[in-house]
């Protein structure tokens, strides 16, 4: 597992922080941050803060370590790099006992000062975005919330989509028993995805579309095709009883009642395009290749 805790015997008399440069050889920004988050603590599992003396006994240190299942960038610069996620993979841990993670490939291939610039779904493939360095990862940051990058998605939704829409239709957590679910409200965050039919399948009853959000509201795309009566094939969450859902999320449907209620064994929802300027780097990045 990428999370794992381990013990150093303490040299007394010296500051916590520099204990964990000198002798558990962490930088000084990792050690700081793993303080705040209450990551280091005594023999007696009190917490260990910046600034205190060791005393005696050891320490524990909880540290994320990196594992690599081959999944290698697509793309990359100095500053940055783009990689393509299977369908399935988490980007970040949601527990500590996530065994892994597309941030363990990022900080296995350039370390702890690498982050995600933003995050899509588990269940969605596609292209992230991830900096290298902690000047970058401002200066991208900053960008997103700027909106200075065109992101289009493709997904296979049910039903004829004939033309291009404007979906404009708040978004606010649902109510009800998934907590994760996300819903159009009037008096939610103002969200906004324009949505171009690209091929219709009359066998399947289905619609090949290609979606861009100039918003980035939590499952904004699945909301708002649900919304509009096109939900995306595939989708265990939306639009499908809520006791399904649950039992989904615990883990309690196998991959034959999946594909049997929600049409597919995954969400056919695939970020296949990502454009933005960076310095000298005017970056477009187009997935061509089939999706599903």
């Amino acid at each position: 597992m990428p999370y794992r805790l381990k013990k150093y015997d303490v040299i007394a008399g010296e500051k916590v922080e520099d204990f964990l440069v000198d002798v558990v050889k962490l930088s000084q920004s990792l050690a700081h941050t793993l303080l705040q988050k209450c990551r280091i603590v005594d023999h007696q599992k009190k917490r260990l803060q910046k600034g205190q003396i060791l005393k005696a006994g050891y320490i524990e240190v909880l540290i994320f370590e990196a594992i690599s299942q081959g999944l290698t960038p697509l793309f990359q610069t100095e500053h940055f790099a783009i990689f393509d996620k299977p369908s399935g993979l988490l980007v970040h841990p949601t527990v500590r006992s996530t065994a892994y993670t597309l941030l363990d490939e990022i900080r296995y291939a350039f370390g702890e000062e690498a982050h995600l610039v933003h995050r899509i779904d588990a269940e969605t493939s596609g292209l992230i975005l991830v900096s290298k360095n902690g000047y970058a990862q401002y200066l991208l940051k900053e960008m997103f919330v700027q909106k200075a990058f065109v992101k289009k998605y493709k997904a296979l939704v049910e039903d004829e989509l004939k033309e291009a829409v404007l979906i404009d239709k708040k978004i606010n957590n649902a109510e009800g028993l998934i907590q994760l679910k996300m819903q159009t409200s009037l008096d939610g965050k103002v969200s906004s995805t324009l949505i171009h039919p690209l091929s219709y399948d009359n066998i399947n009853n289905q619609t090949l579309v290609e979606a861009i959000p100039y918003t980035g509201r939590q499952h904004q795309i699945r909301v708002h095709l649900e919304a509009i009566s096109h939900r995306i094939v595939g989708d265990p969450i939306y639009g499908l009883d809520e006791g399904f859902v649950d039992a989904f999320l615990k883990g309690n449907i196998d991959k034959s009642e999946r594909i049997e209620i929600t049409g597919a064994s995954r969400l056919m929802l695939h970020a296949y395009y990502l454009a933005f300027t960076f310095f000298r780097y005017e970056v477009y990045i187009l997935l061509k290749a089939k999706i599903w």
